[in-house]
Formats: C-alpha cells, sequence, structure tokens
C-alpha cells in the first residue's frame, strides 16, 4: 500500500535471514549458527521523504517504516541452501525484470551483519535480518504487480495499491 504522503515509492529484493537463536555480542565466525532459515523480501521505500528526513537531519524511519512496507516470503530451512552468499536474485515489475543480481554482490556478507547488529541490540529468535540489495532499486505505483525470485529461497509476489489515508 503506497502512503499519499509520498510521490516516489521505490522496491529492492533482499535476502532476509531468519534468526533461530539469539545473542549478544556474536562474532562473525559463530553467526551462521543463529540462523534459521532464508526468505525473499521486499525493502520498500518512501525515497523523497527519506531524502527530506536526510536533508532535516532526522531519522529515517518514515521512509521504510509505513504498513505493508516489508512484505516477505516463506522461509526456507538454512540447511537447504548451501550458499547464501551465491543466489541469483531477481525482481520483475509487470513482467519485466528489473533487478537480476546474485547475492555474492552484497556489499556485507551475512556474518558481518549479524555481529554488526549484535553489537547494538540483543538479537532473538525470530527476529529477520533484511541482508541489503546487490543491485536494482525501482519505482513503484498502484496496479504493479512485483515479482522477486531467490534462487533456492522462492518467490514473493504482490500487487501494489494505493492507500486512502
Amino acid at each position: 500500500m503506497l502512503p499519499p504522503q509520498s510521490k516516489r515509492v521505490e522496491v529492492e529484493t533482499e535476502l532476509a535471514v531468519i534468526l533461530g537463536a539469539g545473542g549478544i555480542g556474536v562474532p562473525a565466525e559463530e553467526a551462521m549458527k543463529l540462523i534459521a532459515g532464508y526468505s525473499v523480501f521486499f525493502d520498500i521505500t518512501a525515497r523523497d521523504l527519506q531524502a527530506k528526513a536526510r536533508e532535516d537531519g532526522s531519522p529515517w524511519t518514515a521512509a521504510k517504516g509505513f504498513d505493508t512496507f516489508a512484505p516477505i516470503s516463506a522461509t526456507v530451512p538454512a540447511e537447504r541452501v548451501s550458499d547464501p552468499h551465491a543466489l541469483a536474485i531477481r525482481l520483475k515489475v509487470n513482467g519485466v525484470v528489473r533487478q537480476d543480481s546474485n547475492t555474492e554482490q552484497m556489499i556485507f556478507r551475512i556474518p558481518r551483519l549479524i555481529e554488526a547488529a549484535s553489537q547494538i541490540m540483543t538479537l532473538e529468535a525470530g527476529d529477520v535480518i533484511a541482508t541489503g540489495t546487490p543491485a536494482g532499486v525501482w519505482p513503484i505505483v498502484p496496479g504493479d504487480r512485483l515479482e522477486a525470485d531467490i534462487e533456492g529461497v522462492g518467490t514473493l509476489r504482490c500487487t501494489v495499491a494505493a492507500r486512502n489515508r
């Protein structure tokens, strides 16, 4: 659902890490042991609101925090994904490929993400960590059909609509 406060909303497909155990101060070498599974995740961002917040020196929370801005697929058990850093990741908008990359292109590897997050907050079983997109941000409008595929993880489909209030 696109909020009326924004005139530019974008989508990117990301691999989501689902934790099966938690911890604080988790070293990167032990981070993968916390993972229960993986999901396909749409990171939705109101870019115009993000830019305004950046300009004002305000938190970006509103740009990513609207209801429905984080659709997620069913979870695939971690043991079914041999290497989460070598998965094809694709996004189609209205049947046209808009993102075609691989998780090997992610800026930060999963152990580093878990380590960094656990330095500032206690991670818990059930937490979801969106890993970031290797490439492929795309604007969306009401009526768009989104389809994301991550090799070995699954498919996520959504239809974009406008929110009235």
